[in-house]
């Protein structure tokens, strides 16, 4: 492993998306991840189709670069060996119920003591205060409550939509993985740890800047605007002759730019348009006298267009389209790994590059308890202590007969 995190060891429990999210960041910077399953596994590991090789393409997906055992939290045995694993970790990351880790007596305040410096990263539906705290979450309800599903949409009064992406759980695991982070630098300096308190309502609300900047302004909700932008015109989707594109002419020299590039220079000394308030202002008569003119060419004819004028454009791409685009290759966000069971199995690469110190994608997402073995034996467990956790059902390994 490399990359800046590279002597930072992570036990993962967590399961679905959010905490495992936070754990693939940290794996993907380098750190030792160690996700912990119970029996049966991951949730995700039941999500197919679709299935690769007979492994869930999702679990996959949420969980490369960990290595992976199974451990019975409920039995004695299955506890004290997480206790061990936790004695010199730096991170826990968790995504269950509000008192479900105080119940297995493995809560913030029995593990602090035994480790002083751990990161005890809690990723949840509404946080760990508040008259929310013990619901359950779900990307769909947190989108729903954070406001996004009343922003997201053709316009106002039709049916409620969520974002196509998961955001809320995605985000949520993306603001888990860079607490962490921040919390592992104060722990550098002080060897102390600290809880990590995060959630999928908290993401949702983080991703409505704009519109919350203009309901704290204006005391108005904002509502579902299609693709077009709060506060700035024009900036949406147009219709071509064959098809759609994005044009993003958001400031004043993009506007004047645009109306250059389409040959229609007269629009920007339009009363109406002159600047970006008054475009706002009059955004329907705009879209529609640009529609006019989009509509004259195909999107490859405008994207070559827009393109060597310098203005901001591109098109409408669909998932296995933006998997092939060069651009996407040539930044390597999409990566090849050999699995055991499943052969080679692409997933999405880093998204943060270092200069120092890069991380990358250097394994595949584990086999249900491929790794229990080797991890207790590191734990200090000696074969005879591990073969009979095994037979007693306190940890499980790999069964390959299934």
């Amino acid at each position: 492993m490399s990359g800046p995190l590279k002597g930072c060891r992570v036990i993962e429990l967590a399961h679905i998306m959010a905490g495992p999210v936070a754990g693939r960041m940290l794996a993907d910077m380098g750190a030792e991840v160690i996700k912990v399953e119970k029996a049966e596994g991951d949730d995700t590991r039941r999500m197919v189709p679709p299935s690769i090789g007979g492994e869930s393409a999702a679990f996959m997906m949420m969980n490369r670069n960990k290595r992976g055992l199974v451990l019975n939290l409920k039995s004695e045995k299955g506890k004290q060996a997480l206790l061990c694993l936790l004695k010199d970790a730096d991170v826990l990351i968790e995504n269950y119920r509000q008192g479900t880790m105080e119940s297995l007596d493995l809560g913030y305040e029995r593990l602090k003591d035994i480790n002083k410096g751990l990161i005890y990263c809690e990723i949840s539906g509404f946080g760990r205060t508040g008259p929310y705290a013990g619901r359950p979450g779900f990307d769909l309800i947190a989108q729903g409550m954070s406001g996004l599903m009343s922003i997201t949409g053709e316009a106002p009064g039709r049916p409620p939509v969520k974002s196509g992406a998961p955001v809320t759980d995605i985000t949520a695991g993306i603001l888990g993985a860079m607490g962490v982070a921040a919390a592992y630098a104060h722990k550098l300096q002080t060897g102390l740890g600290q809880k990590v308190d995060t959630s999928l309502y908290e993401a949702g609300i983080s991703q409505t800047y704009w519109q919350s900047a203009i309901a704290l302004a204006t005391g108005e909700a904002p509502t579902a605007m299609g693709s077009a932008h709060p506060l700035n015109a024009p900036y949406q989707a147009f219709q071509t002759k064959d098809g759609w594109i994005n044009v993003g002419a958001a400031n004043q020299a993009n506007w004047e730019r645009l109306t250059d590039l389409i040959g229609n220079p007269k629009l920007k000394q339009d009363p109406r348009f002159k600047s970006n308030d008054l475009r706002m202002n009059n955004r329907e008569a705009l879209v529609e006298e640009l529609n006019i003119v989009f509509r004259m060419r195909a999107t490859a004819e405008w994207l070559d267009l827009l393109d060597q004028g310098g203005l901001p454009a591109g098109p409408i791409l669909s998932i296995t389209e933006m998997h092939r685009d060069p651009q996407t290759i040539a930044r390597d966000m999409i990566v090849t790994t050999t699995h055991p069971a499943a052969g080679e199995v692409k997933t999405i690469g880093m998204p943060v590059k270092f200069s120092r110190t890069p991380g990358g994608v250097h394994s595949p997402a584990p086999l249900l308890g491929q790794h229990t073995r080797q991890i207790l034996a590191e734990a200090g467990f000696d074969a005879k202590e591990i073969e009979e956790m095994i037979v007693a059902g306190d940890a499980a390994e790999y069964d390959s007969s299934h």
